[in-house]
């Protein structure tokens, strides 16, 4: 790891900089004194994944770029996205991508691979699941009714701090020797949803249901709920890949990037407890 600020004044582009882990990342860069570039479908310079008009005005002028893609890289669209967004960087004049990736995903792998492999100064952060799909995404609702329902089982999972991943980003995108580096994160522990939900519940001081149902069912409730098809299939496909315990195991990426250890998932249920978001 190193704390050497990377040399130039243009500012930091932030694709995402709405969401969990961009606003994380813009926040520490601004409070570092560097020039941010916030970008998204709600922000003052538009970004839209789907309208690749709003791309170059975006770049233009931009040094370095942390990449997130709406709604997420198992999308059949990520790749070609992907591909069309280096070489618009490279046109840019960018000098350094930093990509979220998530853990297992074999599209996301494809992905990374273009990444990596176009001609611009590039690092992966591979992430495992959020700690904070609890309290700031489509678990918050569950835990807060008192019962989570999740077509899963026992399968453990090492929940990261999204605090974590921006600590990470920002380090890929000022510091130096990350270059090609593909840093795979997860938290200290192994967690069962189980496991986790009966954390949260202790940090509350009430008891949090969690109930396995069959992927069937599970597919059925998110159509009632109107989410819609195309949504409803990759949450399923997530969830089956993702969680079939090929991502059952630790690693030490948190260390390596940062020196440091990884944040534990019963800290960031206390911080949300106390910021009374349940």
């Amino acid at each position: 790891m190193t704390n050497t600020t990377f040399p130039q004044q243009r500012p930091f582009l932030v694709i995402g900089a709405t969401g969990k882990t961009g606003g994380r990342v813009v926040d520490r860069l601004e409070r570092s004194g560097l020039p941010v570039r916030r970008a998204s479908r709600t922000s003052t310079t538009h970004f839209d994944w789907t309208d690749r008009s709003t791309w170059k005005p975006a770049l233009e002028g931009a040094g370095a770029v942390y990449i997130t893609y709406q709604p997420d890289l198992i999308a059949p669209t990520a790749t070609d996205d992907l591909t069309a967004f280096v070489a618009a960087a490279g046109d840019a004049g960018v000098d350094r991508l930093v990509l979220l990736s998530g853990r297992g995903e074999p599209e996301a792998l494809a992905c990374e691979q273009i990444v990596l492999t176009g001609g611009i100064p590039a690092t992966v952060l591979r992430c495992s699941w959020f700690a904070q799909n609890f309290s700031e995404a489509f678990l918050v609702d569950g835990i807060r009714g008192g019962e989570l329902v999740l077509p899963v089982g026992s399968v453990g999972e090492p929940f990261l701090d999204a605090d974590d991943i921006a600590d990470a980003a920002v380090e890929a995108l000022t510091g130096t020797g990350h270059t090609g580096r593909v840093y795979e994160l997860t938290g200290p522990r192994l967690l069962s949803f189980a496991d986790a939900t009966a954390e949260i519940g202790e940090v509350l001081g009430r008891d949090i249901a969690f109930v396995t149902v069959p992927a069937a069912d599970y597919r059925a409730a998110l159509l009632a709920e109107g989410i819609g098809q195309e949504f409803t299939e990759m949450v399923m496909t997530l969830l089956r890949t993702s969680l079939d315990g090929r991502n059952e195991f630790l690693t030490d990426g948190v260390r390596e990037i940062l020196g440091r250890e990884p944040n534990d998932f019963s800290d960031v249920a206390k911080r949300a407890a106390l910021q009374g978001v349940w």
